[in-house]
């Protein structure tokens, strides 16, 4: 399969953002609209990147947002009478000032070779789209979101391999770590590589200062794009990872950095370098180098939420790879939470990333990449490769060493010796459940550190509450009155499981807040005839667990 060259990214231009902003508004080109205009089949398959049904729908509509879906999201060539209507403030001259398109003959090798039915297509008269301009709809704790989101057009569009240098528009891993960011009103959040900059647009509506970083200068250009159209004042920096902030701190550090682990032969990356994806890294060392540097970026009380992967080369400690990472954070007083979703053997995670540049087993290079991966992989003794989410966090009473002198501080201060070291969890948990998942992230992250700090004495005095979400589930085998196995099950955050026993299950069940712990335990012990203190020695680690995962609350 070819690969697809990008044209120059767009240019913000104020007068044209301008009209185009109220041109996209007029035509009601939201996301709403095009699912409306799409139906139930046609927008399902398009989910699943088969754009024939859309195309058949749109083709004939004269309705503005569908000559826009036609056009930014589908790829397709349309006459220009029929964009000039949809843009009429716009207009093509201005759609191609800004970047957006170029007027051409059918198909001249750099740009859609798709045309629209619509009669009137005069050769040397069509619209050819250069890049993808999609609506984009969500809702956050202020309220509705409706914005346009601008990024290189699709594989789907083009029909061709993807460049070393695209940018990527909003897709499923954009969308998982925006559910996972906390949306507490913060003073400076950074967007460590932002791509197109959606994490960005997020943390502007609850950070008074958002700065996003990228290596890739037509991604910083997209963003800056993206921003003007919507309204949102960035500051968009160029540089690798952590560079472009040195010496500054962050209330809130968001990232779905390169992650993507690629063979690489002599320091070069076999795959053809997708910039997009891949760090330039041997291996998932990329993620080891950000985690060694990020905590000192973090200011007392801030939070990091990262996507990542990493390789599993001991099938007995799934998770030795990003303990290793965060033994400089914990260090430095800050606690670290790593939860697994899923993992593929090395064949899948080629086969995946393989598709994901756009190439398919159908093409040439397929046995050659999968191959190369495959022996990467070898060299190091992987046997699995975990994905999940990194999350951080410094407690309030937990500094950061004080910034290089000779850079620019968000946050200054003497440099104190942390209080505690910080805490390590990990888990794998595949499910999730009702609610808001960064919310339940972010009262686990609080619980950790409450409870590092919280004797065993003090938790006995504390009143608990079982959430409302936990119910008991009891499995026997017919006509027999005592359970095989009792489960404590959650209906809300990451939907997870914890295997109990009579003891527990009576004093979870017990926990509404009336009596303190302590005396729940009593209660207990003395209806079972149980030992209080073994009891007790059993249940308070029990119980702390619980307190982090949300099944049980203070």
């Amino acid at each position: 399969m070819p690969t697809h060259t990008p044209p120059a990214p767009p240019r913000v231009l104020p007068t044209q953002i301008t009209a185009l902003r109220a041109d996209l508004t007029a035509a009601r080109f939201t996301s709403e609209r095009i699912e409306e205009l799409l139906g139930e089949v046609a927008l399902g398959a398009l989910r699943r990147e088969n754009p024939v049904p859309a195309r058949r729908i749109l083709a004939t509509s004269t309705d503005p947002a569908a000559v826009l879906a036609q056009l930014f999201t589908l790829g397709v060539a349309l006459p220009r009478p029929a964009v000039e209507a949809a843009l009429p403030q716009l207009g093509v001259e201005g759609a191609a000032q800004l970047g957006l398109v170029r007027l051409g003959p059918l198909s001249d090798g750099t740009g859609s070779t798709r045309t629209s039915p619509i009669p009137g297509a005069d050769g040397n008269q069509l619209v050819h789209p250069l890049l993808d301009l999609s609506p984009y709809s969500a809702t956050d704790d202020a309220g509705e979101i409706t914005w346009w989101i601008a990024s290189d057009l699709s594989e789907l569009a083009t029909g061709a391999a993807l460049h070393p240098e695209h940018v990527l528009g909003v897709g499923g891993a954009s969308l998982t770590l925006a559910r996972l960011t906390p949306r507490t009103p913060s003073t400076r959040v950074l967007d460590l590589g932002c791509g197109g900059g959606i994490q960005a647009l997020h943390a502007s509506r609850h950070a008074k200062h958002v700065t996003a970083t990228d290596l890739s200068e037509r991604a910083l250009a997209d963003a800056a794009f993206t921003a003007a159209l919507n309204g949102i004042d960035l500051d968009l920096r160029h540089g690798s990872l952590l560079e472009p902030v040195a010496g500054e701190r962050f209330d809130l550090i968001v990232s779905n950095p390169p992650f993507v682990i690629t063979p690489r032969t002599a320091d070069e990356d076999a795959s053809g370098a997708w910039t997009y994806r891949d760090g330039g890294r041997a291996g998932d060392t990329l993620l080891a180098e950000l985690l060694q540097d990020l905590p000192g970026h973090l200011a007392p009380g801030g939070r990091a939420v990262m996507l990542g992967n990493w390789e599993i080369t001991d099938v007995e400690d799934p998770f030795a790879h990003p303990t290793a990472w965060l033994q400089h954070a914990l260090a430095d007083g800050v606690d670290a939470w790593v939860v697994q979703r899923e993992s593929e053997d090395p064949a899948q995670y080629a086969e995946t990333w393989a598709r994901d540049g756009g190439i398919t087993d159908r093409d040439l290079r397929w046995a050659e990449l999968i191959t190369a991966w495959l022996e990467d992989f070898a060299a190091r003794n992987v046997t699995r490769i975990g994905f999940g989410y990194l999350l951080l966090h410094r407690p309030e009473d937990s500094q950061s060493p004080t910034p290089s002198a000779d850079q620019p501080t968000a946050r200054s201060g003497a440099h104190t010796a942390p209080a505690r070291r910080g805490v390590l969890r990990t888990e794998t948990v595949p499910g999730t459940g009702s609610g808001t998942l960064a919310t339940h992230l972010a009262a686990g992250q609080d619980m950790i550190a409450r409870l590092a700090t919280l004797s065993d004495e003090e938790l006995l005095a504390s009143r608990l509450i079982r959430a409302e979400d936990v119910v008991e589930r009891r499995h026997l085998t017919p006509g027999q009155f005592d359970p095989m196995l009792i489960e404590l099950v959650q209906g809300a955050g990451l939907a997870r499981t914890v295997p109990a026993d009579q003891l527990l299950a009576a004093t979870v069940g017990a926990l509404d807040g009336t009596l303190t712990l302590g005396q729940v335990i009593g209660a207990v012990c003395a209806l079972t005839d149980a030992d209080a203190d073994a009891a007790q020695a059993q249940l308070l680690p029990q119980i702390r667990e619980l307190l982090i995962t949300g099944m049980v609350t203070l």
